[in-house]
Formats: C-alpha cells, structure tokens, sequence
C-alpha cells in the first residue's frame, strides 16, 4: 500500500492494460487542475474490454482511472501481492464539489442523462450553494455506437467551462469523454462520474458514506432496483476470469468486437 509522501504516480497501478489511480480523492482532484478526462470504470463494464472496441478506446486514452469497481479491487487483492485501495466514484465527487472554482457560476457544464435528472440533481446543487446558469446544463441525447455531438462541442466553445461533469451511464460517458476530449480547442476537466451524483440528490437510491466505504453501493442499488441491477451485477462476475488471464495486460480484443 503506498504512503502519503509517495508521489502520485507510484499510486497508480496497471490493471488490464488500465493505469488505475489508489490515492485518495484530493489527490485525484489535483491531477485534474490542469485539464483532462478522468474516468471511473465499473466492473460490468470493464467485462466488455475484450468486445467493446470504442469503451476500451476511451479507458486506454483517460488521463487519470479511479478504482472505483469494489469488485475490481477485491480481485485484484486477491490476486496481486501489490496491494490496493478503493477510490469510489462517490468519494471523488464529494471532494470534487468543495473545489472553489467548480462552485463558480458558469465555470462548469453539467452533462445530464434526462430532464427529470437534470432537474433533481440541479435542485440538490443549488441547495450545497452551487448555482448553473441554464447554459451550463445540456441534455444528453441518445448516442448510438460512434458519438458526434456538434451542438456540445459549439456549447463548450462558447461556455468555455473549466470543468464538464459527465452523470451518464458507464459505457457512454467514457466515449464521449473522449469525443470531447479530441473536438474541443482546449483540454477542460472531463470528469465522467455517472451516477455518483444521483446518489446524493436522490435521483436514485441514497448511499450513505459508511455503505460506500464498506464497498456496498451494489447492494444498495440492487435492493431499489433488483430487476435492473442483480442481473447487471450478475453478469459483472465474468470479470474475475478476465483478470485472472490478463492480470495486467490490455485484453485482446475479440473477433468482430463493437465498434
């Protein structure tokens, strides 16, 4: 386990082909001051590396990978005698939303999966004192399997945000964390954190900070949803297999993987 006064990249360890960040949340945080996508990969889609070509893509080339997956982490500590720590997704938001410049009105776009989200996450917001102007909110549409979005790139060229939080499903936000991170003229901070913040606004089941600390947000959501998410955790359990081949190496892809 590393100390506090190793430097950040000796918190960083390579898991199927990944470089996952295990420090704590300010220090993730602080790798982001200066732009980048940061992403938080969950195991029932990290089983997909082999068949999702674009998924894969956009993990290989985020900046800064936070372990989030319970279940990534246990395997690999089961696995590996070089030792890991959780970071959830949950904890970089919370350390995220302190940040001074985030809080600024119009220093952040607010990527949302739905107006009835947008809404309720927006309302939570403006609670923690946190104002978004109405420019600085965009709607989502349905993306296919090759992301285009010119109406997000022509917002985020005339927005100019420092920060673009990303609260869509895991699959989607990291490519179009990519796309963004390709189009813009500049490098924003892209951080794509999914449903981290529905956790505490109440757009889905809450999470207190012992259930997250004690790596049990799956049996939350499971218990509030046991028809949409026991079978997607169910599925997640290919990941050990994947992990116990590869271990450290970048999956090969399989023939006629997604695009």
């Amino acid at each position: 386990m590393a100390s506090e006064s190793q430097p950040a990249s000796r918190r960083q360890t390579r898991i199927l082909g990944i470089d996952f960040f295990h420090g704590s949340a300010e220090e993730a945080v602080e790798l982001m001051k200066h732009g980048g996508l940061l992403v938080v990969p969950a195991a029932p889609a990290l089983k997909d590396l082999p068949t999702n070509s674009a998924y894969r893509e956009a993990l290989v080339n985020a900046d800064v990978a936070i372990t989030d997956s319970s279940f990534m982490v246990l395997i690999w500590n089961c696995l590996s005698f070089h030792w890991i720590t959780r970071l959830s997704g949950l904890e970089y938001l919370r350390c995220l939303l302190r940040q001074p410049d985030l809080r600024e009105p119009g220093n952040t776009l607010w990527i949302m999966a739905s107006p009835v989200s947008a809404k309720c996450n927006r309302d939570w917001l403006v609670e923690q004192g946190i104002e978004i102007p109405a420019d600085n909110v965009y709607m989502a549409p349905m993306y296919g399997k090759e992301i285009q979005d010119d109406a997000l790139i022509e917002l985020v060229e005339r927005t100019r945000p420092v920060h673009v939080v990303v609260t869509i499903g895991g699959g989607t936000q990291e490519r179009l964390g990519l796309f963004l991170k390709r189009n813009a003229s500049y490098l924003p901070a892209i951080h794509c954190i999914g449903a981290a913040i529905a956790f505490l606004s109440g757009d889905q089941v809450h999470i207190p900070v012992w259930a997250d600390t004690f790596y049990l947000g799956w049996l939350f959501r499971s218990i509030s949803e046991p028809s949409r998410y026991l079978p997607r955790y169910w599925g997640a359990r290919k990941l050990f297999g994947l992990m116990a081949r590869y271990r450290d190496r970048l999956p090969a892809p399989e023939p006629n993987s997604a695009v």
